[in-house]
């Protein structure tokens, strides 16, 4: 492997060189202009009509004659010059939106590039175990079945739901090259997400209509559906503009319900029953694939609670105290939906847990939502009663299922219960 080191070696030479170098600058200069001054010419040799030319090929070098590459160039985000990361924030910035570099905000590029190094397909998960016992009679009880189905329902809307508030959205809003750059690849993972939702539900040859379609029939997961949609109907108009107090606690808005509510608290009860049937050696091939997902997820919650944090550092007018109570009680209601999600789906004890160590379980997540945007805990004194959520969700304890070595990152490969 070459190493640039290797140019720079010294050689005595440097006193001697530095002389020269100094007197060069201007040859060096004048060679640049030269072969400008050429590639110019040959540029416009190619641009004159010929007698060869068709009259339609004569016709588009007319029109390009025409171009004014100002008149483009003014329609780009952001201004023309050269980027300084000073230049640099989250949302209402004015420098050019299509130079990725300097960063300003490295977390981003670094979650980019760990979401790159994740990368995992459906297809590569084998589903003959969860085949076998979903046509068994005996291998799930009907409390088992209905999480299954009931999750499926959920999960498959929900990453659309995401999806299209990324994409139509809060892509545009956000006016920060290296976060764009994130939330494409997140964009892109969600949907893998419904890919491999559609592809669990194709492989136990469940009924798609009904399960596609129970965030209209069911009310457990009607209202979460619902909750999350009132947040993206202003700023998904493409009218919507940023740039005001009130414009920008609108995208704040959003960005805690999509973020700190939608991933980061409606996931948690499904993610919880379905690992908890992996665990327990059912349907693991759909736990494993929850389980992928589960790591995506939790890196687009951490990504969105720091866009969130960034946004208040750089616009403290904005986390004013009706703000907080507003973001307060977006948390809780989404916790509350999310317990009566688990009371509908898990109305009797199963898997090793109920309703009561769900609640439990979703109170403690919501005092770490609360918390991570510096909000105030409500519910004091509650503790995870499933310490085992955790584990799964620490991606250094992830195996490499054909090296059977520990490792952080990983591209396909399968999941160990262990």
């Amino acid at each position: 492997m070459l190493s640039w080191d290797e140019f720079d070696k010294e050689d005595g030479s440097d006193t001697l060189a530095a002389a020269p170098t100094k007197a060069a600058a201007p040859v060096v200069q004048a060679s640049l202009e030269k072969l400008d001054s050429a590639a110019a010419g040959s540029v416009e040799e190619s641009r004159a009509v010929s007698a060869s030319d068709s009259a339609a090929i004569a016709r588009a070098k007319a029109a390009l004659n025409e171009l004014d590459i100002r008149e483009g160039l003014a329609e780009l985000e952001g201004t023309s010059a050269r980027v300084a990361v000073g230049d640099k924030q989250m949302i209402n910035a004015r420098a050019d939106l299509n130079q990725l570099v300097p960063f300003k905000y490295d977390w981003a590029w670094q979650k980019y590039l760990d979401g790159c190094a994740n990368h995992w397909m459906p297809q590569e998960v084998n589903m003959n175990a969860d085949i076998a016992l979903w046509k068994s009679k005996d291998g799930l009880s009907e409390d088992e079945r209905r999480i299954v189905k009931r999750n499926l329902g959920f999960f498959s809307t929900a990453d659309s739901l995401v999806a299209n508030n990324l994409v139509l959205a809060v892509y545009r809003l956000i006016t920060n090259p290296e976060c764009r750059q994130y939330i494409l690849r997140q964009a892109f993972e969600e949907a893998i997400h419904t890919h491999a939702y559609q592809y669990c539900i194709e492989s136990l040859a469940m009924d798609e209509g009904e399960i596609f379609n129970m965030y209209h029939e069911i009310p457990s997961v009607a209202k979460k559906a619902s909750w999350g949609l009132k947040y993206t109907r202003s700023i998904s108009d493409p009218t919507f503009t940023t740039g005001t107090v009130e414009t920008d606690k609108e995208l704040l808005r959003n960005l805690i319900a999509y973020y700190c509510v939608l991933e980061g608290v409606f996931f948690y009860c499904g993610f919880t029953q379905i690992l908890s049937m992996g665990r327990r050696n059912k349907m693991t091939g759909t736990a494993e694939q929850f389980q992928y997902i589960l790591r995506d997820e939790s890196m687009h919650l951490n990504f969105g609670i720091d866009v969130i944090n960034q946004i208040k550092i750089e616009n403290p007018h904005l986390w004013d105290a009706q703000m907080k109570d507003e973001a307060t009680q977006m948390i809780l209601q989404g916790t509350q939906l999310e317990i009566e999600y688990a009371r509908d789906t898990m109305p009797r004890g199963v898997l090793g847990m109920n309703a009561a160590m769900m609640e439990d379980y979703l109170k403690f997540i919501a005092n770490r939502r609360l918390s991570q945007i510096g909000l105030k805990e409500e519910y004091p004194g509650t503790i995870n009663p499933f310490p085992w959520m955790s584990e799964i969700m620490d991606l250094k304890k992830e195996k490499n299922f054909f090296e059977t070595r520990v490792i952080e990152y990983q591209t396909g490969g399968a999941l160990s219960w262990d």
